[in-house]
């Protein structure tokens, strides 16, 4: 096993009341070779098995007593007796040793396991990726998904960071430093208060309030763009947290948004909003998940296959 350094938080209160600082850096070689003299009877058996020369590994036991600050073993007629502190901490060697070969024979199975947390867009998250992440859990079992929701730029914000391993996103931002892959299409439509029956030019919503996510959102940034052409800049923006209360005070009256019509479906709100198209260059929007370049990781990359079998059926 190679030389791994851990930082080691001792918790139990047996072990505590050694004379041992609470936090303390070993290295599991050290450990090996304490637990090889303890296994095989001695010195000079451990260094055979382990294929080291008995000075060293009686060097290393001193040094590992140093660092402790405590005697493992009591030197008895050129014997060595388990300590008491000695026998503490073989159980916590045993421990930590089969932990790391569990660790490493993970890793290199390559088989994914453990959290993958990723972002995405509230919209995504309620009519999109429901079915993918029910074949990905049954396909991955050993892999736990952590999802966190946010506007385009928060969520590319977290990714850069490494806060987070990867988001869904909607284009219309700053592809630098990352990778990504188109994963879904939507269409987006604009939704108004039931009475309003067409909307035909920018200027036939002058006045009118728009809502919306917060700022960073890339369909409040593509409804602001369709105005902006036109030079009407909104009177008002009423920022809400989720697409339930926006549509929700559409059909109330309060104003008009931008969103995608796999939202309205999904809200079943198709007679309670009018539903309005919006010019081609307009509608159409892809969401991509994005990852920072070079990142890698078998849970993610098993997400990508998913990803990949989705769009390929």
């Amino acid at each position: 096993m190679g030389k791994v350094s851990i930082d080691i938080v001792f918790f139990k209160n047996e072990f505590l009341r050694m004379s041992v600082p609470l936090s303390r850096t070993m290295d599991l070689d050290a450990l090996q070779i304490f637990k090889a003299v303890v296994d095989f009877g001695g010195v000079t058996r451990a260094a055979a098995q382990l294929h080291r020369v008995p000075s060293n590994v009686t060097t290393r036991l001193k040094q590992l007593e140093e660092g402790l600050g405590t005697k493992l073993f009591h030197r008895h007629s050129r014997k060595l007796l388990l300590s008491s502190d000695g026998s503490l901490l073989l159980a916590y060697a045993e421990q930590l040793l089969r932990l790391s070969a569990e660790a490493e024979l993970a890793l290199r199975s390559g088989k994914p396991r453990g959290k993958l947390r990723i972002g995405t867009l509230e919209s995504t998250a309620a009519t999109r990726l429901p079915p993918v992440l029910a074949r990905y859990h049954r396909a991955n079992p050993q892999v736990q998904i952590e999802l966190v929701t946010g506007t385009t730029g928060a969520l590319l914000e977290q990714v850069s960071r490494y806060a987070i391993e990867a988001a869904f996103v909607s284009e219309r931002f700053e592809s630098a430093g990352l990778e990504m892959m188109p994963v879904f299409r939507e269409r987006l439509v604009l939704i108004a208060p039931k009475e309003m029956t067409a909307i035909k030019k920018p200027g036939d919503i002058r006045g009118m309030t728009v809502i919306a996510f917060a700022v960073g959102c890339s369909y409040r940034r593509t409804l602001e763009e369709w105005l902006a052409r036109s030079k009407i800049t909104p009177q008002r923006v009423l920022e809400f947290g989720s697409y339930h209360a926006i549509v929700t005070c559409v059909a109330a009256g309060s104003g008009i948004a931008l969103v995608p019509h796999s939202v309205v479906h999904a809200l079943h709100a198709e007679r309670e909003v009018s539903i309005l198209p919006l010019p081609t260059q307009f509608t159409e929007a892809t969401t991509f998940l994005v990852w920072p370049r070079e990142h890698r990781s078998a849970a993610l990359d098993a997400l990508r296959r998913e990803l990949g079998q989705e769009n390929a059926g």
